[in-house]
């Protein structure tokens, strides 16, 4: 009897095989990418340079944790500039996605022997690695600008930048589940990103905050983004956070899950589309 229908096998190698496979072509795109680069960098150095610079002598922060002292502005906007970096990282991995779902490259990966949480993890993981260079590429610069956090810093916000990184790509892989067409995700891209960073703790603490507005910092004390920054900001001076480290991991964990369901052509929003057409 012929065993065709029979369930393949797949070894240890052929997971490892997989999973650079789909590194490699992200890293391939990064580096053909330059722009996307560069890109990536102008903006959190624009506000460092010129927004945290006139703001310096009108926002004064007292001390607050994990500062031990009052610090200057671009201190303080560091951490979520390097959120910003993975925000925007996030959506342009995510807009790759929906470019080959409109190619027929992400056809190709998912029929696949590979279960769809791994090849969306892989995916996932990769443009991690690319945001991570990024962030410490900033990280390096801002140190000429007199943002120096301790040496260990550079060292403890690594797993930071990781769960954050890993939340704000699941949340952009979730969102172009959602987008049918190309011309489309832009538009998405500035209705996410934008409200998110505003509306967070990147920009001013909560305390200040709440002396404006009560239902403005019931926003952003609810918003992800901001319990990424304040993950990478106790991060960058070797503390934990853990009201931010558990809100991290549990939105990471939603949205993973709703990206896997939703790219599932027989339960996510494809079906709903192939049974209305």
């Amino acid at each position: 009897m012929s065993d065709r229908h029979s369930p393949q096998i797949l070894t240890p190698r052929m997971w490892l095989t997989a999973f650079m496979g789909i590194t490699r072509r992200e890293a391939l795109r990064f580096v053909n990418q330059r722009g996307r680069f560069l890109a990536a960098l102008v903006r959190p150095l624009v506000w460092l340079f010129i927004f945290a610079a006139g703001f310096r002598a009108v926002l004064g922060l007292s001390i607050t944790p994990p500062y031990q002292t009052y610090v200057l502005y671009e201190v303080y906007v560091t951490p979520g500039l390097c959120a910003m970096i993975q925000l925007f990282n996030g959506m342009q991995s995510s807009l790759s996605m929906v470019y080959d779902r409109e190619t027929g490259a992400m056809r190709t990966l998912l029929v696949s022997p590979f279960p769809r949480w791994f090849l969306l993890g892989s995916k996932l993981v990769a443009g991690v690695i690319v945001s991570i260079i990024q962030v410490y590429v900033f990280l390096a610069i801002a140190w000429f600008w007199g943002v120096d956090p301790p040496l260990f810093g550079y060292i403890t916000v690594l797993p930071a930048l990781v769960l954050s990184g890993l939340m704000l790509g699941a949340m952009g892989l979730f969102l172009s589940s959602a987008i049918r067409q190309l011309e489309n995700f832009a538009g998405v891209m500035n209705f996410v990103i934008f409200p998110m960073f505003f509306a967070s703790s990147a920009l001013y603490p909560l305390w200040r905050m709440a002396e404006s507005s009560t239902l403005l910092h019931d926003i952003c004390a609810a918003n992800p983004f901001t319990h990424a920054v304040e993950l990478i900001r106790f991060a960058l001076y070797g503390q934990i956070n853990p009201l931010s480290l558990a809100a991290v991991t549990g939105c990471l964990i939603l949205f993973f899950a709703g990206a896997v369901f939703m790219y599932d052509p027989s339960k996510g929003l494809w079906a709903r589309r192939k049974g209305g057409a």
